[in-house]
């Protein structure tokens, strides 16, 4: 399987690239970021892309891929909700259109979010706007669309892009949060958006259990 990733400089992403990387499944990756991710390997090759609303102009890059595994992100924290939209919404909707269109059969994978809205109505501005996103990729992609919505997440030991309060905060609390929240770690998430790949799923949102169901396939 030959896999488009994105959002390899932070902490989900290089986690799923780190277990591509390792898996026999996939032969060929190719990472689709601002800026490099920091890691050599033969299977993977690196297109440096400034601006996601211009991924057209590379088409010739992104022809014959299995998969998108989308992990690029902003947070909502300080912005306005026509600014997250144009982020999450409006670009992550056009790169899944070019893509569509170079590889008609191409499954994509997002990375979510846990609560997210899929009527678009309640009060949370991210929920809603990661709903409305979800809900426009199934329409893109129908069954081949698959929406992961993690909650606590605990990185592998390998990552790097995972610094100061976070790795800290990550390695004393999460033992103890993951007694009260849904918790999965991001190998599993890798696991899971491979074997989601390549052997489907029987639903296309997956909550935190059936992202650790996904990844025992």
């Amino acid at each position: 399987m030959k896999v488009i990733i994105t959002g390899t400089t932070g902490m989900v992403g290089e986690g799923v690239l780190l277990e591509c990387l390792q898996n026999s499944e996939v032969s060929q990756l190719l990472s689709i970021s601002r800026k490099p991710c920091g890691i050599k390997n033969p299977k993977l090759t690196e297109l440096l892309v400034p601006d996601f609303f211009e991924i057209e102009n590379y088409a010739e890059n992104l022809k014959g891929y299995d998969a998108c595994f989308y992990c690029a992100g902003k947070s909502s924290a300080g912005i306005s909700e026509a600014e997250y939209t144009k982020m999450t919404f409006d670009m992550t909707i056009h790169f899944a259109n070019v893509l569509k269109k170079l590889n008609p059969n191409i499954t994509f994978n997002l990375v979510s979010g846990y609560h997210t809205d899929n009527t678009e109505k309640g009060n949370v501005m991210w929920a809603r706007v990661k709903g409305k996103t979800e809900n426009e990729l199934t329409k893109i992609f129908s069954e081949k669309a698959f929406h992961f919505r993690p909650a606590l997440m605990k990185p592998t030991k390998r990552q790097q892009n995972f610094y100061g309060y976070n790795r800290i905060a990550h390695k004393i609390f999460y033992p103890v949060l993951s007694i009260f929240f849904p918790a999965c770690t991001i190998e599993e998430i890798g696991k899971a958006m491979i074997n989601t790949a390549t052997k489907g799923y029987s639903k296309n949102i997956l909550e935190v259990n059936d992202i650790k169901e996904a990844a025992k396939k």
